[in-house]
């Protein structure tokens, strides 16, 4: 039997074999790392496989149109291992077979895979999903991928998470979605699936020092230091360490809230349950019973308060200027260069190159005309200009209408609500008493 007699078929086996031979071709160039870009893997893993099954799609249908036109003549032949001819014929069919199967099972693998890393996550839908990627690269779970915290273990999470991938791809495709991209706070799963794989609530951290250095926008770039020994705390049933900020994930502990919105900002409703069984309420005036029992009643996660635990963005210019004085990415020596930059970076613009050209026109503008006491040392405002196009690039998307401080995050309380969501004078238990606000249960100034 012939492999192919209609031409339909014989292309059918060219563009199989060509699509083999690419294939393998592929993994070793990537294996090399010859070629570091996103879209290669969706040629390798996707393109070629499709290409290599259809080409084997249209081996079957040429040589079933050509016998039905009696183009051809199918003959199977009687399997008989004795004679050589039909051994050669039995080891290539068992070889061919061998070798779809092996060529399907590298790409479905090597595209689940490529479907995990963060490459494929924040660099395929370049324009959606930029702002996320650089988020994640400049954060301090750069070396994490993506699926780790989205996906988490498990083949039914595994499998979730694809369909929900067709459903964003349909979106992506028809320009169908949000800009910006909202928290997925409501789909992650619990922090003890994917956070807990790699953190421990319950071991004691203990104190913690932080140094918080900030800048006024004097010619001179006064600092200011404030010094905090942090108390994170931490502890369980076995160890009976219950203070600090972890004190909330104490597994001897179960805190739920109800909120009214989306991000988990407004909490109408606070109730602590300890181990004995000791139970307390804290509800805003007028919230009733029903209000309550028709909200949604949350167990209180650590994503509830590291709800930015990959996509960092700077909550204000003004911090993100501050920190990159602090850390020597913007010297401190070029007058005024705190207020300056504040002022580049917060610019408006329609499009980030817009806004680039406007951060580096604004501050050359300023500096060369200037009557300073003292000028910019040589290349000192090269450095600047630098440093400030990369806190706008890193933080703002005019594309995403994402600005400075549009995801809020809830670590602390001084960039939003944070902690005062819970611990505010509004909330009262039956009798009158409030969440405890005591800054020293979770810092001391030193």
């Amino acid at each position: 039997m012939q492999l192919a007699r209609t031409p339909l078929a014989a292309f059918g086996v060219v563009l199989t074999t060509a699509c083999a031979l690419l294939f393998v071709l592929a993994l070793g160039v990537e294996a090399y790392g010859l070629i570091e870009n996103p879209y290669v893997g969706i040629l390798i893993y996707g393109a070629l496989p499709v290409g290599f099954a259809f080409g084997l799609a249209l081996v079957f249908i040429g040589n079933l149109i050509g016998r039905r036109r009696g183009v051809t003549e199918v003959q199977w032949p009687v399997l008989d291992l004795s004679k050589r001819g039909q051994r050669v014929f039995a080891l290539g069919l068992v070889a061919a077979s061998l070798v779809n199967i092996v060529i399907f099972a590298m790409a479905g693998v090597g595209a689940i895979h490529y479907m995990e890393t963060p490459a494929f996550c924040g660099q395929v839908c370049h324009q959606v999903m930029q702002p996320e990627f650089i988020g994640h690269e400049q954060g301090p779970h750069a070396n994490v991928t993506c699926v780790s915290c989205h996906v988490g273990s498990g083949a039914g999470a595994l499998v979730q998470s694809k369909l929900d991938g067709m459903r964003r791809l349909r979106g992506f495709i028809m320009g169908d979605y949000q800009r910006p991209i909202p928290t997925p706070v409501a789909d992650l799963r619990p922090a003890r699936d994917t956070c807990g794989t790699c953190h421990w609530p319950e071991k004691i951290h203990g104190n913690k020092l932080r140094v918080v250095k900030e800048y006024a926008d004097d010619e001179a770039v006064s600092e200011t230091v404030t010094t905090l020994e942090v108390k994170v705390g931490g502890g369980s049933h076995v160890t009976g360490v219950g203070e600090g900020i972890h004190w909330h994930m104490n597994v001897q502990n179960r805190i739920e809230f109800v909120s009214t919105d989306a991000t988990r900002e407004d909490i109408q409703y606070v109730k602590m349950t300890r181990a004995d069984g000791w139970v307390r309420e804290w509800r805003k005036p007028g919230v009733t019973d029903a209000q309550v029992a028709a909200g949604v009643h949350r167990v209180m996660d650590c994503t509830d308060c590291h709800n930015r635990p990959s996509h960092t963005f700077s909550a204000s210019a003004e911090r993100a200027v501050d920190r990159a004085i602090a850390e020597g990415q913007i010297p401190r020596t070029v007058p005024f260069v705190r207020r300056e930059v504040v002022k580049a970076v917060k610019a408006d613009a329609t499009t980030s190159d817009e806004a680039l050209a406007a951060i580096e026109r604004s501050l050359r503008t300023f500096y060369g005309g200037a009557d300073l006491a003292s000028k910019p040392a040589a290349g000192d405002l090269d450095r600047v200009v630098t440093a400030a196009k990369a806190l706008y690039s890193g933080n703002v998307f005019p594309q995403m209408k994402i600005s400075w401080g549009t995801y809020k995050n809830h670590i602390g309380h001084m960039d939003s609500p944070g902690c005062f969501r819970c611990h505010d004078e509004e909330k009262q238990t039956a009798d009158g008493k409030t969440i405890s606000q005591d800054c020293e249960s979770c810092h001391t100034m030193r």
